[in-house]
């Protein structure tokens, strides 16, 4: 079986945010997953379906290595791994009242999307 991976690194989201929203689509058909992010409101929904569209362009390239020149029928593909993983995170201090300081972190995530023929 054929795989194709999209890959979303340094994604200025935290992984906590976009985590729900790769377990909706993991397991399902590519089309029925597209129609599940697009309505939902959460912004880690889009940048998820940026990268779950990215993996159906690698499918229907004819160059992609796996394809071997044939066509890929883009019905049969399902979401067999969506996975978010923690990425660095960027510190910053904020000044308070009489010296103190708290830290700032600006959390990134990497988003794996891995869809397969049925």
């Amino acid at each position: 079986m054929a795989e194709y991976e999209a890959t979303y690194r340094f994604a200025r989201i935290s992984a906590r945010k976009v985590r729900p929203m790769a377990d909706l689509i993991r397991g399902k058909l590519a089309d029925e997953a597209l129609e599940i992010l697009r309505y939902q409101p959460q912004r880690g929904a889009r940048l998820l379906e940026k990268v779950l569209k990215s993996a159906l362009g690698n499918a229907q390239d004819p160059d992609h290595p796996e394809n071997r020149g044939r066509t890929v029928d883009v019905a049969r593909l399902f979401v067999r791994q969506a996975h978010v993983d923690g990425g660095p995170t960027f510190k910053r201090v904020r000044p308070r009242a009489r010296g103190m300081a708290f830290m700032v972190r600006k959390r990134f995530s990497h988003i794996h999307v891995t869809l397969e023929e049925l």
